[in-house]
């Protein structure tokens, strides 16, 4: 069986930790270190058990069958603050209907925030490695 999409279980599932990218839309450095920030145990950004006063999620515009992309998770969030520019974060037109025409995450106070644009991973993404696996 071919496996098909970008994707790594968050955290250690136990054995190997498999990290796919079989897709050709995979092999794109933010993708690569999103997933390898899985492997390691970090969450979507959006998940974060305090986003909802960071973003705003769009729930009627999400495509059936989606909406799981969107729960919150208890998280421990490495005395970290929300990151709009993680490349853990998903995009304004994350899993739209419609997609670029119906946003499914709308930042604020301010809506104009760019968010799931990382090319590379934050300066947070980094301290939260740190704060996980480094000795302070």
């Amino acid at each position: 069986m071919v496996e098909t999409w970008c994707w790594s279980y968050v955290g250690r599932q136990g054995g190997a930790q498999k990290i796919s990218l079989q897709s050709r839309g995979c092999v794109y450095k933010s993708t690569i270190q999103h997933e390898v920030l899985h492997a390691l145990g970090l969450t979507h950004e959006q998940n974060r058990s305090d986003r909802d006063e960071h973003v705003t999620i769009v729930t009627d515009n999400i495509q059936p069958g989606m909406e799981h992309n969107f729960q919150i998770v208890e998280t421990n969030n490495l005395a970290t603050p929300y990151d709009y520019n993680s490349v853990m974060h998903y995009s304004t037109y994350a899993f739209s209907r419609e997609w670029g025409e119906l946003p499914t995450i709308v930042p604020y106070p301010d809506d104009s925030v760019t968010v799931g644009g990382a090319k590379e991973m934050s300066s947070n993404d980094i301290l939260r490695v740190n704060r996980l696996y480094c000795s302070m």
